[in-house]
């Protein structure tokens, strides 16, 4: 699917758990990025995980904009920054999850890039 189809647009998230994403925003040149705005829903949670690039280094920033009741946590082994609200990692080399969500929904906007290894 297209990127342009793809904006603005809910799909199913890629560990097919429950998560949904919804594109905002993307550019595969100069700097290949994209920013999601994702839902968990009550009872979603998404396994450990790496997401694999084909060359460069993946980074991820997550802004928790709204936290479930309970549950959805997310834990990542080596986070390059992490807070309550920030989650700042290397998804290619940092195995991460997401906790079951016990109750209510969690929302977050998600920007991610990859930079080319050869800068």
């Amino acid at each position: 699917m297209g990127m342009m189809h793809s904006l603005f647009r809910w799909q199913r998230g890629r560990q097919q758990t429950g998560y949904e994403k919804m594109l905002l925003a993307g550019m595969r040149w100069p700097v290949m990025f994209d920013v999601y705005l994702l839902r968990f829903p009550e009872g979603c949670e998404v396994p450990p995980h790496t997401d694999t690039v084909n060359n460069g280094k993946h980074y991820r920033l997550n802004i928790v904009l709204k936290q479930a009741e309970s549950g959805g946590e997310f834990l990542c082994s080596t986070p390059i920054y992490c807070s309550k609200r920030i989650k700042f990692f290397r998804p290619d080399v940092c195995e991460h999850e997401v906790t079951k969500v016990l109750k209510g929904n969690r929302y977050l906007l998600s920007l991610g890039w990859v930079r080319n290894s050869k800068l």
